[in-house]
């Protein structure tokens, strides 16, 4: 159905406003809700953290007695069910709102459809819709794990033209800018956790924390895979593990003395099938998804990085792109592995957006073929 520029101006709201908590609200979704009256904002909020008010019932807070006959844009289903908190659509109801319009429905399935039925069923207008795909992206990370219960993982990658993570010799800082680096750290904070493997531990001695300029930070989970256990207890990963959650992912060929050690200095042990120093992928994702970890970004070298791609294990690749050519048959590519026979079982991609980080590219991809998810129900 067609909507009106006012409506679009206030779900671009929304979505501004939900923006505000990106990295905070995991396992909930990002939402952010507006009450309008007369062409005028009674009041407006988003869903800050798991536990605390979501978006629609600050934004009603704020309207006060301005909710009567209002309008009530948000980006997301509100809930019909008791969870952390009361239903949102109670609330709604009360406050004598008279039309709603949302975005999208909530694909999880105790929600899905059943608040717009109730909505519906109270007298309140409701329209869904708008923006739908704007939506989906801004919760891609939350329909991909409350319909399919794995997490969704992104791939980032930063190479030369020709592909290289670093010359020959080894040497890779920097091949991007400083607005590409700090673009990297934002990403960092908007995933539950940041992967890697042994062999960028060993080679680089990474932090893996969220270093930016300005604003608040939040270090996410740090994961290793790590069949054997041989990440150095020196390393600033295991010195920082009692301060910022660290897992080491490894296998039963790993020495029971060093898992006691790491354990001591404060790293989690995630035992993983596996066999000859090799993880079992679709095992460790599904075992540090059963942990709470709904969003997983990969930062790793080619091989790794292979792995993920190869197996389809991915969900979204980051790729930020620099104006110089390494060269050289032995330096490494940002993704190795077995590779393509023939063009047929090459990994193809959707590119969804292009932007220019100073003199750098960075290109978001999705795997083909690619369907948006899309959060089903007979309400609409």
């Amino acid at each position: 159905m067609p909507y009106s520029r006012q409506d679009h101006f206030f779900m671009k709201m929304c979505f501004h406003l939900a923006k505000n908590a990106l990295g905070y609200t995991s396992p909930n979704p990002l939402v952010g809700s507006v009450v309008v009256k007369n062409g005028i904002v009674a009041g407006k909020g988003f869903h800050a953290q798991a536990g605390a008010d979501h978006a629609e019932i600050v934004s009603l807070k704020k309207a006060a007695g301005k909710a009567a006959g209002a309008t009530l844009y948000v980006n997301l289903e509100p809930c019909s069910h008791h969870g952390r908190t009361p239903p949102c659509v109670d609330a709604i109801i009360n406050a004598g709102i008279s039309r709603v319009v949302i975005a999208i429905a909530d694909p999880n399935p105790l929600v899905a459809g059943k608040g717009i039925q109730k909505l519906r069923a109270a007298g309140i207008n409701v329209t869904v819709g708008i923006l739908e795909d704007r939506a989906r992206h801004l919760n891609e990370v939350f329909i991909k794990h409350i319909t399919t219960r794995q997490p969704f993982i992104a791939v980032k990658a930063a190479a030369s033209l020709d592909g290289r993570i670093a010359t020959a010799a080894g040497h890779s800082q920097w091949i991007t800018g400083e607005k590409s680096r700090q673009f990297g750290h934002s990403l960092r904070q908007k995933y539950d956790a940041i992967l890697t493997g042994i062999g960028t531990v060993l080679a680089d001695d990474p932090l893996l924390t969220v270093r930016l300029n300005s604003g608040k930070t939040r270090n996410p989970v740090r994961i290793v895979l790590d069949s054997r256990a041989e990440i150095p207890v020196e390393s600033k990963l295991v010195k920082t593990a009692k301060e910022i959650q660290t897992i080491i992912a490894v296998t039963s060929e790993a020495l029971p003395g060093k898992i006691k050690t790491l354990t001591k200095l404060g790293c989690q042990i995630l035992l993983a099938n596996g066999e000859n120093r090799k993880i079992d992928l679709e095992d460790c994702v599904q075992k540090i998804e059963n942990i709470g970890v709904t969003s997983i970004l990969v930062e790793s070298g080619g091989t790794l990085a292979a792995s993920f791609m190869e197996n389809l294990l991915f969900d979204k690749l980051y790729l930020f792109s620099a104006p110089l050519i390494i060269g050289g048959e032995k330096a490494p590519s940002f993704i190795m592995g077995k590779g393509a026979v023939n063009l047929s079982q090459a990994i193809r991609l959707h590119r969804e957006s292009i932007c220019h980080l100073g003199d750098d590219l960075l290109c978001e991809y999705y795997p083909l073929p690619y369907t948006a998810p899309v959060a089903k129900t007979e309400a609409d």
